[in-house]
């Protein structure tokens, strides 16, 4: 029996990086379609290993959690988000969590419901029918506008939101999968890490305007409740954040790693989401009728409860998530030697657990490349291994904002179709992985009045 797993052949110097750099989604397929539950690739310096079963990513992300870590891919990423909740590790990342959890908890997020449908009605007010407008794009700046709202107690202009929108571009060349990347230091004067530098500059300029705006309103005096949520004190993250540091257990630097991973991941996901769920929709008028008629048992306004019960919604989201997971592969690093599925895996190699090979796998889904929202009926999922899908990680480390992501998602899904229905009118479906993985073009889309 071999002792090095089976993966494809790579070329001097840059081994599997073209490949992946050319195509991360084919390349991922094509690996998990031919060559089973490991795969061995050569992506740069350190040895890469790729888990395509669903068991051995649950033992990674739950049941042997503590055994691996976030690894330090790109220092570009640290510079980026720091030790915010996404990348900070050990005693840091348990205290951030701690804190950061009652910002998330389950009430206060079903209570920013009103919030979430006021700025998803002030986006359908700019829209008429008959226009045409780019969905991610709209989305994206919505996305924005809640989670500042939701998170950090405030509200950003117009103009604000396109300055975070204008410098998400060069943020995302850089973390484009490139064998170059490996050669030429991050400290080298190329236009694409200058464009960089000032990207994160323009953004934390963002940050500083939205700490001037809240200085003083956190609120410090003491309640009963501390920072939980049944206090008195405003809960939003921003004044649970402030208030650790005014009372020393939060540094300015820790601050601003939070706002800034917060700012990036708590909009993106969720706008990509919402991006490729009415793709999906507009590529299948059936599903979307079956949506509408569902929203249409709404009275007025939608509310948290209302899209609670919304049981095809639900399915319909599941299955876009599947077919285009906005995160599409995790990364993870072993602290120790391990064996997985006979073979061992050394400390200090990189684990990639992808959804986008595992959620498309002919293993695990019966014609997986088709959009079947049905196929998330409990009697049909019951029989699938549970990291079968896996779009918000899982573990002690899944996603923080998973239930605000989907209530966002639902209550704008559900505010736009009232009034619209949207079709798509770009080009062929084309995508471009990143740290998330987006349409490589815009994404047009008709207006039309239901």
């Amino acid at each position: 029996m071999s002792t090095t797993p089976p993966g494809p052949k790579g070329v001097p110097v840059f081994g599997n990086g073209r490949q992946y750099a050319r195509d991360p989604f084919e390349f991922i397929g094509a690996c998990e379609a031919a060559y089973g539950d490991v795969v061995h690739l050569e992506l740069g310096p350190r040895e890469t290993y790729m888990l395509t079963n669903p068991r051995d990513v649950e033992r990674v992300l739950v049941s042997e959690w503590a055994k691996f870590r976030k690894p330090d891919l790109d220092s570009a990423m640290d510079d980026l988000l720091g030790d915010g909740l996404l990348l900070s590790e050990g005693d840091t990342w348990e205290r951030q969590r701690d804190l950061a959890n009652p910002a998330f908890h389950a009430r206060r997020v079903a209570g920013l419901d009103d919030v979430m449908v006021d700025h998803a009605r002030d986006t359908v007010g700019d829209w008429s029918a008959g226009d045409r407008v780019d969905v991610q794009l709209e989305m994206a700046r919505l996305t924005v506008r809640i989670i500042v709202s939701a998170m950090f107690g405030t509200s950003i202009s117009a103009e604000t939101v396109r300055r975070v929108q204008e410098n998400l571009e060069p943020l995302g060349q850089r973390f484009e999968p490139s064998p170059m990347r490996a050669i030429v230091p991050d400290w080298a004067p190329t236009a694409e890490n200058r464009e960089f530098d000032a990207a994160v500059a323009a953004l934390e300029d963002v940050l500083d305007d939205v700490l001037a705006e809240r200085r003083g309103t956190a609120r410090d005096h003491p309640d009963p409740a501390g920072d939980a949520v049944d206090s008195s004190l405003p809960m939003d993250l921003l004044s649970i954040l402030l208030r650790a540091r005014d009372r020393g257990e939060q540094s300015d630097r820790q601050l601003r790693d939070e706002l800034m991973t917060m700012l990036l991941a708590g909009h993106d996901t969720t706008a990509l989401t919402l991006t490729y769920t009415y793709y999906l929709l507009s590529e299948h008028p059936a599903v979307r009728e079956r949506v509408h008629a569902e929203l249409d048992g709404i009275d007025g306004r939608p509310t948290a409860t209302d899209v609670r019960g919304l049981d095809y919604l639900d399915r319909v989201l599941s299955e876009a998530m599947r077919l285009y997971p906005p995160v599409y592969t995790l990364f993870r690093e072993p602290k120790t030697d391990v064996r997985i599925a006979g073979y061992r895996i050394p400390a200090g190699s990189i684990l990639m657990l992808p959804q986008w090979g595992i959620h498309r796998s002919e293993r695990w889904y019966d014609d997986p490349l088709t959009f079947d929202p049905d196929r998330w009926e409990p009697e049909r999922r019951a029989d699938r291994p549970r990291f079968s899908y896996f779009p918000f990680g899982g573990g002690p480390r899944h996603c923080i904002g998973k239930q605000l992501s989907l209530l966002e998602a639902k209550l704008i899904l559900a505010t736009v179709g009232s009034e619209y229905e949207l079709d798509y009118e770009g080009p062929e479906l084309d995508l471009r992985g990143s740290l998330t993985m987006h349409p490589d073009h815009p994404m047009p889309m008709r207006v039309r009045e239901r």
